[in-house]
């Protein structure tokens, strides 16, 4: 026997600037005798020439490279209604899922979590069923990370995991297949598939439209990719489907990729270009979550406050981003368009009940008017993501995040000026290209001298691709960085728990979340600002209810008195279940 393999690779430059990055896409479509064919015949050899004869007439009027390249160089915005014709060498019923079961883990960022409610929903559509039972799984799908070679790590350890999983199946004659979504699927492409044979399908970022064709390309035995990276691509007609029916909250991609080009970072490479999803797009689904009861949305994007919406034409005016003073971008300055105060004001407004948060930022995109607006509206949390990675401007430089320390610092008085309360977070990288124990010991004292409330530390990861990668030495040894690493958290959590501590006596208002983790008799809840709270699962009265004595139950606001602080959590006892808008007469 043989089987009839077509490989297709298409290499697009996308220039950046004065950098250049390459996009792939590359397409294994590979379809074996009668494996696609969905008719029955008594005679097995003769179902196979048929088969055979069957796919060949279909091949031989199959797609060209031609057909591929208009469809990379014109995309056009698909309408949710839209029902695509199938590829040539693929009838309709093969790209159907037939029931066959789905499992999906997620590994990585909030961004993630989205995709993976994305992907879920195209296939969902295409008749695959959600299983949450591995051993049950028809395909394994798992969407990855690559900003860290931990994240990585972690992915080639579970697919050796699977491994076992997999021939089992091939034993048992039921077909498993296994799939690599984002990042990872993005950076490394081939060295997947030709390193784990056991991979079925690789699907980039922007390529989960294309999963059920990827999955019946699949079941032939063979292997199957579409790491193309978009430029329009926002899946904006596709409406997530929450993983968790018993959410309080979800995510809300309102912009992808990321201009910026840090020295460090890979995402511009494995995400694309920045592009931002209509305004319009993003308020209805908004609607959607408060229609469902959902009590609060984080608006998610990679340079999440960078967004510019550009689709209106009589908003393409001649008016320039601002940004945050002192602060310089890697790009060209960006006219025109719906910018991130427009949308902000607006999802506010859609339920004054429902909590509004935005990750993650980027510090140069914190103009006055978008401060002014979460110090105005009670639903848009008081709480401010403010990546710094150094404190050190010399390293700041090397990373090319355009500020310095100095101007990081104004920002932050600015923001505390603005914004009263306001909780802050950040992220540091111990061990940069070229860091000295002189800016080690800086970014040591940018943390005690801000003092924020959450923050995410971690060692350097030099990435491929990168600008440091090409450009840079990355000459701090490992136990340097680790020893940093752990000299930064440590005083990350005695000035965390400084800052929490100034909560002790306060009320604070709490959207509840559920049982605690290490306790059945305790509830657990976020506040404004995004600190996890732990309290007592008492009755309390209801405000709007006087007289009646309640239970806190999952998207319930509460208001919780504050007893004692952590780094990471406060804990208290309940007062009494209250509204967003009621709350403020008490917080």
């Amino acid at each position: 026997m043989h089987s009839l393999q077509c490989v297709l690779q298409v290499q697009r430059s996308l220039m950046w600037g004065p950098m250049a990055s390459v996009s792939w896409l590359s397409l294994r479509m590979c379809v074996a005798h009668s494996s696609l064919s969905s008719t029955t015949c008594p005679n097995p050899e003769r179902q196979e020439v048929g088969a055979r004869k069957d796919f060949s007439s279909r091949l031989a009027t199959g797609p060209t490279l031609q057909h591929f390249l208009r469809s990379a160089s014109a995309p056009q915005e698909k309408l949710s209604s839209e029902v695509e014709d199938p590829p040539p060498y693929l009838t309709m019923d093969e790209l159907l899922g037939r029931q066959r079961k789905v499992y999906l883990e997620t590994y990585g960022c909030q961004m993630n979590v989205n995709d993976t409610e994305i992907a879920w929903s195209i296939l969902q559509k295409s008749g695959y069923l959600r299983t949450s039972n591995l051993q049950e799984a028809d395909v394994i799908l798992l969407v990855t990370c690559s900003i860290r070679e931990k994240a990585e790590q972690t992915i080639w350890n579970r697919l050796h995991q699977l491994k076992a999983l997999k021939t089992r199946r091939l034993r048992s004659r039921v077909p498993l297949r296994i799939g690599i979504l984002g990042c990872m699927a993005e950076r490394l492409k081939e060295e997947i598939l030709n390193r784990e044979k056991m991979v079925d399908v690789l699907a980039g970022p922007d390529a989960y439209r294309d999963l059920p064709r990827l999955l019946a390309v699949a079941e032939s035995g063979q292997q199957a990719a579409n790491v193309l990276l978009s430029l329009d691509e926002t899946y904006a007609d596709v409406i997530p489907v929450q993983t968790s029916p018993s959410a309080t909250s979800a995510f809300v991609s309102i912009m992808r990729g990321c201009d910026n080009m840090c020295t460090y970072c890979i995402v511009p490479f494995t995400r694309g270009r920045e592009r931002s999803r209509p305004v319009a797009s993003i308020l209805e689904e908004v609607r959607k979550l408060s229609d469902q009861g959902l009590k609060e949305v984080t608006l998610l994007g990679q340079n999440v406050n960078s967004f510019r919406d550009d689709s209106e034409v009589q908003f393409n005016n001649a008016v320039s981003t601002n940004l945050s003073r002192g602060f310089t971008t890697n790009y060209k300055t960006k006219q025109g368009g719906l910018r991130f105060a427009h949308l902000l004001d607006q999802v506010s407004r859609v339920d004054p009940e429902m909590r509004i948060r935005f990750t993650s930022p980027h510090p140069k995109d914190f103009p006055d008017e978008v401060l002014q607006l979460i110090h105005e509206r009670d639903n848009i949390c008081k709480q401010i993501h403010l990546p710094a990675q150094s404190g050190s401007s010399r390293v700041l430089e090397a990373m090319r995040r355009g500020y310095s320390r100095e101007a990081y610092v104004e920002l932050v008085h600015r923001i505390r000026e603005s914004i009263p309360g306001v909780s802050l977070s950040s992220d540091f990288i111990a061990g940069f290209c070229g860091e000295t124990e002189e800016d080690h010991i800086q970014t040591v004292s940018l943390l005690r001298e801000v003092q924020y409330n959450m923050g995410f530390l971690f060692a350097y990861s030099m990435r491929q691709k990168t600008r440091a990668y090409h450009r840079l030495k990355d000459d701090v040894p490992e136990e340097v960085k680790l020893r940093r690493l752990e000299e930064l958290i440590t005083v990350f959590r005695e000035e965390a728990t400084k800052a929490n501590q100034t909560s002790v006596g306060c009320t604070q208002l709490v959207l509840v979340e559920g049982l605690s983790k290490r306790s059945a008799t305790d509830l657990c809840g976020r506040n404004d600002g995004n600190l996890k709270v732990i309290f007592p699962d008492a009755e309390m009265e209801d405000v709007n209810n006087p007289g009646l004595r309640v239970r806190a139950q999952p998207g319930d606001y509460v208001l919780v008195q504050i007893t004692s602080a952590s780094s990471q959590t406060l804990k208290g006892y309940v007062l009494c279940r209250t509204t967003l808008k009621d709350s403020s007469a008490y917080c």
